[in-house]
Formats: structure tokens, sequence, C-alpha cells
């Protein structure tokens, strides 16, 4: 018999948004910030200070960056999980790891001595947080990734290799298939214009709806 009163309240929610760079993460948690009112936590990019070392020179600062980015996820994730407001975070911390920290190692952008260094520390880590009440990864086609980056014209990212983003693909497509730390859901977004088009935002909003407030939500 289940013991939580009816009128209880809902325990707060938080939503982690997945995917590759120009995935449309960002806006993605802008709509869901707005639609819900909940909190919204977003990557630290433009005031990051190795970003633009980062793509200058990748094995100089890639373990700077990849600690740069742990410590401050590690700090929003310690934020929400104190907090008693529901949030939905830009970029999850287990991307950190599995996607950019695996892919620089193997691009011999990182030695194996600061990659072992950095996923035991992000080991440890991990091990004082909870998973998100949803993954949503956000899966887009190289093209697309390129349009969207073309798109929003940062600076800093004009140098990014298509070979780089394909081989980030590779490693979210693997991560996500074994992804199994709580629910997740993947949507498609080649097609999609959720932040434009009212019947694409709408029908990945019930997408949403269906994993966290339905009755089956880890179908």
């Amino acid at each position: 018999m289940d013991d939580t009163p009816a009128d209880a309240p809902e325990s707060p929610k938080h939503v982690a948004i997945s995917g590759n760079i120009g995935a449309g993460k960002t806006a993605l948690t802008k709509v869901l910030g707005e639609y819900y009112g909940w909190e919204t936590v977003f990557e630290q990019v433009d005031d990051n200070p190795y970003l633009t070392d980062f793509y200058n020179d990748m094995r100089r600062w890639s373990f700077n960056l990849q600690v740069f980015f742990l410590s401050k996820r590690f700090e929003q994730l310690q934020r929400i999980e104190e907090g008693e407001t529901s949030v939905v975070q830009d970029r999850s911390i287990y991307e950190d790891a599995h996607i950019f920290a695996r892919n620089l190692y193997e691009m011999e952008h990182m030695s194996a001595r600061d990659y072992d260094n950095y996923t035991d520390l992000f080991t440890i880590m991990t091990s004082y947080l909870q998973p998100p009440s949803l993954l949503i990864y956000l899966r887009a086609s190289v093209p697309t990734l390129v349009d969207h980056i073309q798109q929003r014209g940062r600076e800093f990212e004009s140098t990014i290799r298509i070979d780089y983003l394909e081989r980030l693909q590779g490693h979210y497509e693997e991560w996500i298939e074994n992804y199994e730390r709580g629910p997740k859901l993947i949507i498609d977004v080649d097609e999609l214009d959720f932040v434009g088009e009212e019947e694409d935002r709408r029908m990945v909003l019930n997408q949403i709806e269906s994993r966290l407030f339905g009755l089956f939500p880890d179908e």
C-alpha cells in the first residue's frame, strides 16, 4: 500500500539535456525552463577561460579544459540537489568523461597520465551525486550540427573540424545506448524546430511529459 499522502507535494525534477555540439541543448533548456517555469542551468561557455586556447591547441589545454568543466558541473549539481525547485540543465556531467575526455585521449590530445587522473576524479565526484530524473539526448546528424554551429556564430567554434564532430557523434551513440543510470529519452532533431514551430515544440513536450509524469515513465 502506498503511504504517500494524496496531497503530498511532487518532488522536484532534474532534467539534463545531452547531445553533441550544436544539437540544440541550450535552446531546449530555454524552452523547458520557460514552459514549466523551472530554473535553468547552462553550460559555462562564454566566460570559459580555456575554450579559445583549447580549440587552438587541444593537446596543451585539454586536461585544463576538462577539469574546469567537471568542477563547474559538479558545483551546479550540488546546488541542484540541495535546492527545492525543479531544474533543467544544459549538458550532463556524464558527457564530460564518456564523450569529451575519452575522445581527446583517443585522438592523443590528452596523455594517458592526465586521462587516468581525470577519470579517477570523475568517478569519485559522481559517486556523491544522484542521476537526473530524466536524461534527454538530442540526436542530430553532423550536417545539422554544422548548420547550427554556423548559425550561432561563436568565434571559438569556427575552427572545429568535421572529423572531430564525427568522432564525438560515435561516442555519443555508444554512450546513450549503454546509459542505465536512470530514465532516458532520445529525440531525433534533424527535422524538428522546437523553437520556431509550435507543432514541433508540442510534440517534444508531449514526449518529455510522458516520461516525467506518465504512468510508465521508464518504458
